[in-house]
């Protein structure tokens, strides 16, 4: 299935380094949002009780509010539960209340006040420890992916791709956590779980364009590193044209209506992966070439040798 069909090699890296400093501004954004206005950490991290509750007819989450608002829990994260009559709610870790109680009480504040019964499901409580160990294990978790890709693209490629593909990811991954900064939208266990998938997506499609610079270049023996790189990206176009739009497809229908729980992974991908599609031509090709790829650094020794002899 051919989206685009061009006859010649879009020149893509004709932009390079306006996009490399735009990276950059936007990266340094996203920082600058989270050393200020830091991560709005969910349950999952901060530790808190959580609550689900099932009605016998459909839920006013409105009225739900109201009713744990006047019981003292003003901060009480309200939402569906997989189905109109299912409710999850999420009580912050508070010195001020004893969280033993916590579920017990919210169940008589609203069989008090609703006209329907409210029938207990499970009650979860996460303390603070295990929040702070949830952060450390899932920055290890990053960073161990991060360096993990590294090494093999060094050991597949060559270094200087291999700095351009961790600088992508990281890339990705910063801008993704400053949108989330930025906006305050709450950080929990699905949205982690979201930038792990984003880093092998975003590693994918650089592998791709990688593996179609090196075959470019033992090809266009004549071609300049930048044509060599434009032939490259285009011909590529199309798979990734397709993949990141079928995939975003699929992503829309999980964030207009796979419900408030999956809303945080849905909008990292759909963020990222936008990202991250731009990120494998502008800063991991980009940053290769800056570096000073070269034809003799793709191609196998014996002919690098003779390349090399011949000129």
């Amino acid at each position: 299935m051919q989206i685009f069909n061009f006859s010649q090699s879009v020149n893509f890296m004709r932009f390079k380094w306006p996009a490399v400093m735009l990276s950059v501004l936007l990266v340094l954004g996203s920082l600058g949002s989270i050393a200020t206005k830091g991560i709005n950490w969910g349950l999952d991290f901060t530790g808190g009780t959580v609550i689900e509750v099932g009605l016998s007819q459909s839920a006013d989450l409105t009225q739900i509010r109201q009713t744990l608002a006047a019981a003292g829990y003003a901060d009480a994260v309200i939402q569906l539960f997989g189905s109109s009559k299912d409710v999850l709610i999420r009580i912050p870790l508070r010195a001020d209340i004893e969280q033993a109680t916590v579920g017990e009480s919210v169940l008589q504040a609203l069989n008090a006040e609703l006209t329907e019964p409210v029938n207990m499901r499970r009650v979860e409580f996460v303390g603070p420890s295990v929040g702070e160990e949830l952060k450390q294990d899932g920055g290890l978790a990053m960073l161990v992916a991060l360096i993990g890709i590294l090494l093999y693209v060094a050991m597949r490629f060559e270094w200087r791709l291999s700095v351009g593909a961790v600088a992508s990811l990281a890339h990705d991954v910063v801008l993704t956590v400053g949108l989330f900064s930025i906006l305050q939208l709450e950080f929990d266990l699905t949205v982690l779980a979201a930038i792990l998938a984003l880093i092998g997506y975003s590693i994918n499609d650089t592998i791709v364009v990688f593996d179609r610079i090196r075959e470019s270049f033992r090809k266009l023996r004549d071609a300049s590193v930048d044509d060599t790189i434009n032939h490259a990206i285009t011909s590529t176009l199309n798979r990734t044209v397709i993949t990141s739009l079928t995939t975003i497809l699929v992503l829309l229908v999980l964030f207009f209506m796979g419900g408030a729980l999956i809303h945080g992974f849905a909008t990292a991908l759909l963020f990222g992966i936008a990202v991250g599609t731009y990120s494998s031509v502008y800063v991991a090709s980009a940053i290769a070439e800056i570096l000073g790829i070269s034809r003799a650094d793709m191609l196998p020794p014996v002919a690098a040798e003779a390349e090399t002899d011949n000129s």
